[in-house]
C-alpha cells in the first residue's frame, strides 16, 4: 500500500527533521547487519541519551527502524526492506552521506 503524496511527504519530513535522525539513518544504514543498542548509537555519535530515545521513537514509528530485544536489550537496526529506506540509503550514496 503506498501513501499519497501527501502522507508522503509528511513521512519524510517528520523522519528527516534532525540531524541526530540523520546521524542515526546513517550509522545504520552503513552497517545494514548490525543491531545497537541506544548506549551504542550515543557514544558513536555523541548525542544525548534524551535525543537517541527520542529519534528511535519517531524512526520506529515510521517502519524505518526495527526494535527488537536481544537477551535483555534493546538493539536497533535498518529495515532496508522498506522502500523509502532504500531510496533514502541510494540517495546517501550517491551524494557520498556514507
Amino acid at each position: 500500500m503506498s501513501l499519497d503524496p501527501e502522507r508522503k511527504t509528511e513521512e519524510i519530513e517528520k523522519g528527516l527533521t534532525s540531524p541526530g535522525k540523520l546521524k542515526i539513518l546513517r550509522l545504520l544504514m552503513k552497517t545494514p547487519d548490525h543491531a545497537f543498542t541506544r548506549y551504542e548509537i550515543r557514544k558513536k555519535l555523541s548525542l544525548s541519551p534524551t535525543d537517541v530515545r527520542s529519534d528511535l521513537n519517531v524512526l520506529t514509528e515510521l517502519g524505518w527502524v526495527r526494535e527488537h530485544t536481544v537477551q535483555h536489550l534493546q538493539k536497533y537496526s535498518i529495515k532496508m526492506d522498506n522502500p523509502t529506506v532504500k531510496q533514502l540509503s541510494d540517495f546517501f550514496k550517491a551524494v557520498k552521506y556514507f
